[in-house]
């Protein structure tokens, strides 16, 4: 798991998903990177993504029957993650909700396989914790059984405002909130470890200290 926490990291930076700068988070924070799923944009990059999200899920143990991915990007990751999954032999149905019913056609909400079972959500962070409170209601009102919630990367910050910050992350408020885990393909610890042990690659190093601090600062329990 641990070299496998690392390749995604790799992969990231590579492709220019991971960042390093000066960016605003939604939290008004001034961060030293950025993470931004919607930048794997391409077949390639896309087909890569979803097998470290069907390699984590199967590694997790965690038992499943189907995914669901909420609007919008969760419906790309949901989908991705059900064909890496069948090309390891395990066919998983999947399904992913509209922003705004359909009144034609076969209606409602929800759109692909029936909820039913275990549900495994799949995302690329969580900020606030919205995306999944909405995705639990969905889920719980079909009879079904939300498991699990799945992301891409961990920031692993304390949420709240500067002046009222709390000791957990969204994350962890997340999982205590619904009693189910939350599972990251990778985490701030994972990105803060490659960029120390990047060595000769003085671009990335250059960043070390920023992302330290920012997670000395930030940094949940």
């Amino acid at each position: 798991m641990k070299n496998l926490r690392q390749e995604f990291i790799q992969f990231s930076v590579q492709a220019g998903v991971i960042r390093f700068g000066e960016f605003v988070t939604k939290a008004g924070r001034n961060s030293p990177y950025f993470f931004n799923a919607g930048l794997f944009n391409d077949g390639a990059n896309l087909g890569k993504l979803a097998e470290f999200y069907a390699r984590t899920l199967l590694d997790s143990g965690i038992e499943f029957d189907m995914l669901f991915g909420p609007a919008y990007k969760g419906i790309t990751l949901a989908s991705a993650t059900a064909v890496a999954l069948a090309a390891k032999g395990r066919n998983a149905p999947f399904a992913y909700n509209r922003k705004e019913a359909k009144d034609h056609g076969e209606g409602g909400t929800i759109v692909g396989a029936k909820l039913q079972g275990k549900v495994v959500i799949i995302d690329d962070v969580i900020s606030a914790g919205t995306s999944v409170r909405e995705s639990v209601e969905m889920i719980r009102a079909a009879g079904a059984t939300p498991c699990a919630v799945l992301i891409a990367l961990d920031r692993m910050e304390r949420s709240g405002k500067d002046d009222a910050l709390s000791a957990h992350s969204a994350v962890q408020e997340v999982s205590e909130t619904y009693h189910m885990p939350v599972v990251s393909i990778g985490n701030l610890n994972d990105l803060f470890d490659y960029i120390s042990a990047a060595g000769a690659d003085a671009q990335l190093a250059q960043h070390q200290a920023a992302v330290a601090a920012y997670r000395q600062r930030y940094g949940a329990v």
